[in-house]
């Protein structure tokens, strides 16, 4: 029986990598597209090919810049918040790429029609999260049916389905479901900054942490 194939956005952090562990795991044809797309580092991007290389699975790496849109996570210019008080999912910080997630699922959706694929796994959540705009049910709900209405496959009556499954979860639920599905978790990059040790202080460390406390997992990467 012919597998149905899937595209999955993978950035090589934690909620991507357990993604792509639930498309896998709900028998899809897997390949796995990550960006460079001038962000501060690049050792997201070693921790996806890892990743990739672990499950066996093709991996599409797209170069694109998006130095010229404003984001602590493109710009020299902006410093990464450390340790930012308060709740991580008020205020919009200044990491959010604008329109990032618009730009990747038109990529994307374009490689699923090149494909042959009928989704999109991305690994976006709407609990624990740094606010971002991009990340909400109604965003994907809207994209879904502006991609179908403006591609090929869309109008043909094939149309390509979005997948959130770690949309409504808790950072804690996805560190278990990764673990349930054998997901290389050890393998994950999630610190908005570069180097040897992830730095334990920005948004994205905190809500990483926090998930593994509260999961009664320990985190297998290295911190400063």
């Amino acid at each position: 029986m012919r597998l149905s194939k899937a595209v999955v956005l993978l950035s090589g952090g934690l909620d991507s990598t357990t993604v792509a562990a639930v498309a896998i795991a709900d028998g899809r044809e897997v390949t796995a597209l990550s960006f460079r797309y001038g962000q501060r580092h690049t050792r997201e991007l070693g921790s996806a090919a890892a990743v990739a290389q672990y499950y066996g699975i093709d991996h599409v790496v797209i170069d694109l810049d998006l130095r010229s849109f404003r984001s602590a996570l493109t710009r020299e210019d902006m410093e990464v918040p450390l340790d930012r008080p308060g709740d991580l999912g008020g205020e919009i910080p200044v990491t959010y790429v604008p329109a990032r997630n618009i730009v990747f699922l038109s990529i994307a959706a374009g490689l699923c029609e090149s494909l042959g694929a009928e989704s999109i796994y991305i690994g976006a959540n709407a609990v624990d999260y740094s606010g971002y705009p991009d990340c909400r049910p109604e965003f994907f709900e809207a994209y879904e049916r502006m991609i179908n209405v403006g591609t090929k496959t869309g109008v043909e009556g094939r149309p390509i389905r979005i997948m959130t499954p770690i949309l409504h979860s808790s950072k804690a639920d996805i560190v278990r479901l990764g673990k349930r599905l054998g997901a290389p978790l050890h393998l994950t990059w999630s610190c908005y900054n570069g180097g040897e040790r992830a730095c334990g202080r920005c948004d994205s460390c905190r809500l990483r942490l926090k998930g593994f406390e509260e999961s009664g997992y320990r985190d297998e990467i290295d911190y400063e």
